[in-house]
């Protein structure tokens, strides 16, 4: 099994449950209240180790409650924290999350010390990416700081999969130096300026990134399952059909599990359906990490 870096954010998520997502001005009376760990990188680096994933996470986090209780939780997790690193004047990160009646969410976060992951940081950790074959990033930390990684890790012939949420606009040659992207629908439209609406579209979304100069290519499509494509591959893969409560994390899920099904020798396509299987168990909870499935589960 090769080992995984993960290098992103890490939040504490505040969780409320309502009828309908407000509009703006609105007021509404929510219903269950929930207080998890969050952050889409530390969510990743949580799903490869709970499926089974040898995994080091490269983070930043405030002096205060909310960075000693993310820590707190990732000791429990059997990952490598090393290198998450304490920031003594900014915040730990916060994400407000709204979760409607039809698992449909709103998120706003307040990124705090995330912002301050910076290059000296990274020198510190060049040891561990050294040591993973994998690193997984998101975009919840500064784009320089991912393109300086970047740049060091394919010197190195490191495989780097970029999961490019929240969208942004990214470089030519940091596209140039991935081995995997892995948008959603929405994010691969941005990214590539296609309107999808159709499979077609995707189809036409993954053709653009790949000319982009990315090897692999998987773009998440909800209920739909995820789309791959590559120099040998152009399939869809089924999701699970299942009752969703809360898609907070079904994207992270599905990353972490993606890498640990490739780590593990896995090729893209079986790799794809272990995470597809791993983000539909997900979706059947509420919460961020508290949703991530251990390994039992899946078997």
């Amino acid at each position: 099994m090769s080992k995984i870096l993960v290098i992103g954010s890490s939040n504490t998520d505040l969780v409320v449950k309502t009828h309908h997502i407000p509009e703006p001005g609105e007021t509404v009376l929510g219903g269950d209240f929930m207080m998890t760990s969050g952050g889409k990188g530390a969510n990743q680096a949580v799903a490869v180790a709970r499926l089974g994933g040898e995994v080091s996470f490269v983070a930043k986090v405030g002096n205060d409650m909310f960075g000693k209780g993310s820590l707190e939780n990732y000791r429990k997790e059997n990952m490598d924290i090393s290198h998450v690193f304490v920031d003594d004047k900014a915040p730990s990160g916060v994400a407000l999350i709204s979760v409607d009646s039809k698992a449909e969410n709103c998120i706003v976060v307040a990124p705090g010390a995330n912002n301050t992951l910076s290059q000296t940081d990274i020198d510190a950790a060049k040891d561990m990416i050294l040591s993973s074959e994998y690193i997984l990033m998101q975009l919840e930390i500064p784009m320089d700081t991912i393109e300086y990684i970047s740049d060091f890790a394919s010197a190195h012939g490191k495989k780097i999969i970029l999961n490019p949420a929240p969208a942004a606009k990214l470089s030519k040659e940091l596209i140039g130096k991935l081995f995997l992207i892995t948008p959603n629908k929405t994010e691969a439209g941005q990214l590539t300026g296609i309107s999808i609406s159709s499979m077609d579209d995707v189809s036409r979304a993954a053709d653009a990134l790949m000319e982009m100069g990315v090897k692999n290519v998987v773009i998440t499509l909800g209920s739909q399952g995820a789309f791959i494509k590559n120099q040998t591959i152009c399939e869809r893969v089924s999701a699970i059909k299942v009752e969703a409560v809360d898609t907070t994390a079904a994207g992270d899920t599905f990353n972490g599990a993606l890498c640990v099904a490739l780590s593990e020798g896995k090729d893209l396509l079986e790799s794809v359906k272990f995470a597809t299987a791993a983000s539909s168990i997900s979706v059947t909870r509420m919460g961020a990490q508290s949703s991530i499935p251990y390994r039992k589960e899946l078997l």
